[in-house]
């Protein structure tokens, strides 16, 4: 059998475009029904304060040498007073976010919606592919491949005697499936939902963070001992001096002209 096949047009035309545009149109729809299942929830404002708080405290360490010292001392006992700073936080009233995910109904049936307006259109897709496109061969990729490609770029053809750069119909699904984020991003805009694999590891790392009992509280005290332990020196000493300075010999070069 021949390495080279001649691709029948009537294929292109039922089934590789068909293909294409209706994964197109099921990712949009996606979108917007995952927009229509969210729940639309208040922010909370204690998390949303003390994220404020910590991003000043990092700011303050970074340029902490810009300041007088006066100022720095002032500043960094607003922050680390024992009695009411703002980074500090008394024991037992951290947030524990796995507390909050039992207790919060919202978050868990918004996790559920997101996981069913992900799988039920996949499981449906595929099947319907399976059932009207196994077995062809789609498409042909322009540049020659290694034979490491042939079970991702030949889902569903046994056939080793045909060259890796043809595309079956499943894997025409798959390459559709994981290869149009770009486009999604560019017609949706960045914040889509039909990013899956992001999406399903956002969720991932968020579960871990809950089960390992990670705390707000945890991070403001972080930043609290960061604060303490910067060492202030002043950047701007005497600046008044090195400017003057840096002008009178600037003034005084020849070829310098004002």
């Amino acid at each position: 059998m021949s390495n080279d096949l001649m691709l029948d047009t009537q294929i292109r035309d039922w089934v590789l475009v068909p293909l294409s545009v209706v994964m197109v149109l099921i990712g949009v729809l996606r979108h917007f029904v995952t927009k229509l299942l969210r729940s639309t929830q208040n922010p909370d404002i204690k998390a949303v304060k003390e994220g404020q708080v910590v991003l000043r405290a990092r700011y303050l360490r970074g340029s902490a040498n810009l300041i007088p010292a006066k100022s720095f001392r002032a500043r960094r006992v607003y922050y680390n007073n024992e009695e009411n700073g703002l980074l500090f936080v008394p024991k037992g009233q951290g947030n524990n976010m796995q507390a909050q995910m039992f207790t919060d109904p919202n978050m868990a049936m918004d996790m559920m919606k997101k996981n069913l307006s992900m799988i039920i259109p996949q499981t449906l897709t595929f099947a319907w592919v399976n059932f009207f496109f196994s077995g062809f061969v789609a498409a042909k990729i322009p540049f020659p491949l290694t034979q490491r490609f042939r079970s991702m770029l030949q889902n569903g053809i046994d056939l080793s005697s045909v060259d890796v750069s043809y595309v079956s119909s499943r894997s025409w699904y798959f390459l559709n499936l994981f290869g149009l984020r770009g486009l999604f991003s560019l017609i949706l805009g960045e914040e889509n939902a039909t990013d899956d694999a992001q999406k399903m590891m956002e969720k991932q790392m968020t579960m871990q963070m809950g089960a390992f009992g990670a705390d707000p509280a945890k991070t403001l005290g972080a930043e609290k001992d960061g604060l303490d332990l910067v060492q202030h020196e002043w950047a701007l000493n005497r600046i008044e001096q090195r400017a003057e300075a840096v002008l009178k010999q600037l003034l005084d070069t020849p070829d310098f002209n004002f």
